[in-house]
């Protein structure tokens, strides 16, 4: 097996607010990041664009750009034809998942970011989910990053025969 830097990452870099604070914390902590992004078929570019701007601020190693296409299946305000709520009031948020969650995107960023940083190789994934704002969003939840963490260790090389497990 080749040997792991601990310093090297994988960075989930969606171009919001969320994903360019983790990985501007990630790399004053002097992780070596590795970023990807998705074009997943959203209605707007702009934060694919935002995301290779701040690729370049934060000097990550490579900014890699997977294509995928969610809109295949739709089901969300930013993959089909549905309007975007705006203003939704707290209550609204908390009770129940948004128009706007796309099924299951996380977890498939989450499976091929586990996929790069088995070919790196990399131990540490981060990804810029907010537990405190999540909107309802399913997947940017604690138990779920702590779940498909435990999945990434019991399915992966880097996991089974890695010298530490890998961290999301």
């Amino acid at each position: 097996m080749t040997r792991i830097d601990d310093r090297t990452a994988i960075l989930l870099l969606s171009g919001g607010l969320d994903s360019a604070t983790v990985g501007a914390m990630a790399g004053a902590e002097g992780y070596r990041l590795h970023a990807l992004s998705f074009r997943y078929g959203q209605r707007h570019a702009v934060e694919l664009e935002a995301a290779a701007r701040i690729a370049t601020h934060l000097g990550v190693a490579e900014h890699r750009m997977a294509e995928i296409d969610l809109k295949l299946f739709g089901g969300s305000a930013l993959t089909d034809d549905i309007p975007v709520p705006k203003g939704r009031a707290a209550t609204e948020m908390a009770s129940g998942i948004p128009s706007t969650y796309v099924p299951a995107r996380n977890t498939i960023f989450l499976a091929y970011a586990l996929a790069y940083a088995e070919v790196l190789p990399a131990r540490h994934i981060f990804l810029g989910v907010n537990a405190v704002d999540f909107s309802g969003y399913p997947d940017c939840r604690p138990d779920f990053i702590a779940a498909f963490e435990t999945m990434a260790n019991l399915a992966t090389r880097v996991g089974r025969e890695g010298p530490a497990p890998i961290e999301i």
